[in-house]
């Protein structure tokens, strides 16, 4: 059996950047990805979806994605050009492979998945959140008839026409599920506070610059935020509802009932479907038997785990690096990853 330098877990953006700056060293590395085409996490994101950066500013390191045909690319340009940078640089990835358990023996880790078993030195985890949507609880909720989806389910509004939806959830998805629903449903919008829409002038170009200046050693970013980073990005279809006037959000209901949700006044209205645009949690579930996962996460330095030292975690939030979850910013952990890594064989070589 081969014994790697490195097993990379997850093909995504977060993977094939440390990918990316590992195929400079001399290191036997492999990418395993549950996925049977490229495209990471991108492949289950609805069909209108638009990035918050131009081209230039969503790229990965080494080479810039084209210009694309609008100013913000579409979920289809970005998946080409993840396509596109695979092929460039011809990292070893084994598709279709479901990586479901890493454990530890004489001193390897043993990684278990659904094409047989693989062994390595060292593991980067870059499994990202996708596969872990978080949907909060709410009394009643099983009552409620109508349907439910995250919008890591949905797709397209066409099954919604004509009917009564509910979106819950005040971050970018939710802003651009509700804009593309609301041309074909009767729809309503609840979001834990009243939502803030950056300035049209202020995109993930700003978000780029500040991830490339503020990454450091230790994690932090020292600059005094003009914006929130969690404010909604006018791509164009936001642009287009906030024309419409449609984004009249209101505070959470209290519970559900078998046709709706109640309110916190105790009224009840009725809802065919309730759509929950509330984000994710990170992936973790291949690290339990590991022990160091707490909490839904792992204690690191930058990207390293402290109890499992010969183990990364790259692109799962503000706790492995700021902005290490988006295009723009994964590109600095990735870089101090393979640093560490190649650090790591250089002193036990």
């Amino acid at each position: 059996m081969i014994i790697y330098d490195t097993i990379i877990i997850g093909g995504g953006q977060a993977g094939i950047s440390v990918a990316y700056f590992l195929r400079r060293s001399a290191l036997e590395y492999l990418i395993l990805d549950n996925q049977d085409k490229p495209g990471g996490a991108w492949l289950q994101t609805w069909e209108s979806l638009q990035l918050f950066s131009p081209s230039q500013y969503s790229s990965l390191s080494g080479w810039q994605m084209p210009k694309t045909k609008e100013e913000y690319p579409t979920k289809a340009e970005f998946i080409n050009y993840l396509t596109a940078y695979e092929e460039r640089y011809s990292f070893p990835i084994k598709r279709s492979t479901e990586v479901l358990r890493v454990e530890k023996e004489n001193g390897l880790f043993k990684i278990i998945t659904s094409k047989g078993v693989y062994k390595a030195k060292t593991v980067v985890s870059t499994t990202g959140t996708a596969k872990n949507p978080y949907i909060p609880n709410y009394p009643d909720q099983n009552n409620f008839k109508g349907v439910q989806l995250h919008s890591a389910e949905y797709s397209d509004p066409k099954s919604f026409q004509g009917k009564k939806v509910l979106v819950v959830g005040g971050g970018n998805s939710g802003a651009q599920i509700l804009s593309e629903l609301s041309k074909v449903a009767k729809t309503k919008w609840v979001t834990k506070k009243v939502p803030q829409f950056m300035p049209e002038e202020i995109d993930g170009r700003y978000l780029f610059v500040k991830a490339n200046s503020s990454y450091l050693d230790n994690n932090t970013h020292n600059f005094e935020e003009e914006v929130s980073l969690s404010d909604i990005v006018q791509v164009d279809s936001v642009k287009e509802g906030l024309k419409r006037g449609i984004y009249n959000a209101v505070r959470p209901f209290l519970s559900f009932y078998e046709d709706g949700v109640i309110w916190q006044d105790g009224e009840k209205e009725a809802f065919h479907a309730v759509i929950w645009c509330t984000g994710f949690r990170a992936n973790l579930y291949h690290l339990q038997p590991l022990n160091i996962v707490k909490d839904n996460r792992v204690i690191t330095k930058n990207t390293r785990s402290l109890k499992e030292p010969n183990l990364w975690l790259v692109g799962y939030g503000s706790w492995t690096g700021f902005a290490s979850a988006t295009i723009y910013g994964v590109g600095k952990t990735a870089r101090a990853t393979a640093s560490e890594i190649q650090a790591y064989f250089e002193l036990t070589s």
